[in-house]
């Protein structure tokens, strides 16, 4: 396939148009652009710098290595995603890993989508298709949703609609932010889940959350093991203390004759105004008996 945008990119003089530096093509509005902007061109890796705004700052250099052997065997299936700059000059938008697997194997061109935007555009463009690929782990997705909310003063209906997610799936997102810091490090590392960190968020004390992060580790609990352990150490709501009733004049002066009579400790419990319970403790069958005898 990488063939193939090569003889389109060639056959059409397309890169003659990128090179020409008097008639520098940097608006929509230029001439030319139209057949430059969403074009596929075979550009040199050289003139392509990385993009500033790329959301991923974690990549897997084990993945690396396959996609270039990938690369070397069928070559490039999807093109990158650039911008054009400034003469014969691009910055990525997307497809870093693509871009970074094909100079590690030295090629001198690769396939690529050009497109023409401002700064604002090229930063929700690279977050917003970053964002569907499926390899970014939870935490750099949530760091774009919050970007996305930050600069580009989008609102959380309006980024759910953007990304065509649900609402509650970006929230979700974004809660995760709020895990202690060596826990997000877990979640980019694979450790531990999104399901994993979101049961972790429901503990506010980030001591307890990170001696819950360690179990998981350590025992390696599913997510649901995790979710019960997490309900084992919130803490349970506090029961408000019941208070006695005073109790009234004439059970005060007359407890002392009832536990004469009965020679035991006799308790009266009230239950409400001039209600109540008396209760009589025995310590054996013989007691038991004395007591039943002393109430014929």
């Amino acid at each position: 396939m990488a063939k193939s945008y090569k003889k389109q990119a060639l056959g059409r003089g397309l890169s003659a148009l990128l090179q020409d530096t008097s008639a520098d093509i940097s608006s929509a509005n230029d001439k030319n652009a139209d057949k430059i902007v969403g074009s596929i061109i075979e550009l040199d890796i050289s003139a392509i710098e990385v993009n500033p705004f790329q959301p991923r700052t974690h990549f897997n250099e084990e993945t690396l290595i396959e996609l270039a052997e990938s690369i070397k065997e069928l070559g490039i299936i999807q093109p990158i995603t650039v911008r054009k700059l400034a003469g014969n000059s691009f910055q990525l938008v997307s497809g870093e890993r693509r871009f970074r697997a094909s100079k590690s194997i030295g090629l001198a061109t690769i396939p690529a989508y050009v497109r023409i935007a401002n700064d604002q555009e090229m930063l929700e463009m690279a977050l917003v298709e970053n964002i569907q690929r499926k390899d970014l782990d939870p935490i750099e997705v949530a760091l774009s949703y919050q970007r996305l909310l930050d600069e580009i003063n989008l609102t959380q209906d309006k980024l759910s609609q953007r990304v065509g997610k649900k609402r509650s799936t970006v929230t979700n997102y974004l809660r995760l932010l709020k895990l202690d810091p060596i826990i997000q490090t877990g979640m980019r590392n694979g450790f531990i889940g999104m399901g994993h960190g979101r049961a972790l968020i429901n503990i506010e004390n980030v001591a307890t959350q990170i001696a819950i992060y360690k179990k998981i580790l350590h025992n390696k609990l599913s997510v649901r093991q995790t979710e019960e352990l997490v309900k084992q150490h919130k803490t349970p709501k506090k029961e408000k203390p019941t208070t006695k009733p005073d109790q009234p004049e004439y059970v005060k002066d007359n407890i002392d004759n009832f536990n004469a009579f009965f020679g035991n400790n006799v308790s009266i419990i009230l239950s409400g105004k001039n209600k109540g319970n008396i209760s009589i403790p025995f310590s054996s069958k013989e007691d038991f008996i004395r007591i039943k005898k002393l109430l014929k």
